[in-house]
């Protein structure tokens, strides 16, 4: 099939990464054909993705859109590079096929059945900054330092005016002699620096000793009230969210199962089919080694035979052999008879 089934907008999954915050990325699929085309999506990393919807049919001529939303990531990959992909498979279906009818098995690559495979990649993006004005900054562009609250260990604020100046009291002057004896001026004490610091600071802090017990229990009526706001929030938009990705994480298990099951299937086909071609190599072995046999035993047959015909040979050879020593030999009394014979004729001639 040389046309395309689903056209892919945009080719890439581009997501605003943010530390600690979802990030959402939609893409179009366009079905300009005429039939009806199913289409599954799959990822390398099931947890950290959520798709929605991860199947379904597209009418002809049409188009339709799914979201991928990715899950907070508590840290950054190094150089903002992301290997995770994703795969969209599309086949052919009837008319009559519904969303309940797509499973793994309809985008199985059986013989004669086209399944279109397009991968994807996934680029991050870093959020756009921008400069806020800090009051502090202000503060020092207007030439005015006031004094900001600061949260001590307690948890409330505290005013921190700064260190006050320290003042160093002045040479006082010798005593005057009137009519040759000293002044009873002489007799007053000379306050050191640090008696004079410590007594401007009580009378600095003491106006603003009332304003910081309020400003205490106002800062505690308002933490109070955020933790409320804050719990609403989370009840209202937070647990919405944990339910989608229990959602979708049970669906991307199921998902997960079901190829693992087809997975399965496969490998069991697979090893059945080569159990099949084992057996069929050892029963051609075993015929070959029979017919090996039986060549044996009958070299063995024949060379049983030839072993008795041999035996059979040798005894008439043996019997032969015996009846010539009988008949070709000469009595001893015969011998003897002629050796007397031989001796008399001597003796008389």
């Amino acid at each position: 099939m040389e046309s395309k089934l689903l056209e892919i907008k945009p080719g890439e999954l581009k997501f605003v990464f943010e530390l600690k915050k979802q990030s959402s990325c939609s893409i179009q699929l366009v079905n300009k054909t005429h039939q009806h085309v199913a289409f599954k999506v799959k990822t390398t990393s099931p947890r950290k993705y959520c798709v929605r919807p991860n199947v379904g049919i597209v009418m002809p001529k049409s188009a339709c859109e799914f979201t991928v939303t990715m899950q907070a990531q508590r840290s950054a990959p190094p150089d903002m590079m992301c290997k995770d992909k994703f795969l969209i498979q599309s086949t052919v279906v009837p008319a009559s096929t519904a969303d309940e009818d797509i499973t793994p098995e309809l985008f199985s690559k059986e013989e004669g059945k086209f399944v279109e495979e397009n991968k994807l990649r996934v680029s991050l993006i870093s959020p756009p900054v921008s400069p806020v004005l800090s009051p502090i900054n202000e503060a020092l562009k207007q030439g005015i330092i006031e004094p900001l609250p600061v949260r001590n260990h307690h948890g409330l604020f505290q005013v921190d005016f700064g260190k006050p100046e320290p003042v160093v009291p002045k040479a006082a002057s010798p005593p005057k002699l009137v009519n040759g004896e000293q002044s009873p001026t002489a007799d007053v004490k000379i306050k050191s620096a640090k008696e004079i610091t410590v007594t401007k600071d009580a009378k600095v802090v003491e106006p603003y000793q009332k304003d910081i017990n309020l400003c205490s229990k106002d800062n505690a009526a308002q933490m109070n009230q955020v933790e409320e706001k804050a719990e609403r929030m989370k009840a209202k938009v937070v647990e919405p969210y944990v339910e989608n990705i229990n959602l979708c994480v049970k669906d991307e298990m199921k998902d997960m199962h079901l190829d693992e099951d087809v997975s399965e299937r496969m490998n069991l086909i697979e090893g059945i089919a080569e159990i099949k071609t084992k057996l069929s190599e050892l029963e051609a072995k075993i015929h070959k080694a029979e017919a090996t046999i039986y060549d044996l035993t009958e070299a063995r047959n024949l060379s049983n035979q030839e072993k008795d015909k041999l035996k059979e040979e040798l005894a008439l050879l043996k019997s032969r052999s015996g009846r010539k020593t009988v008949h070709d030999g000469f009595p001893l009394l015969f011998v003897v008879m002629v050796a007397l014979i031989s001796l008399t004729f001597g003796y008389l001639s």
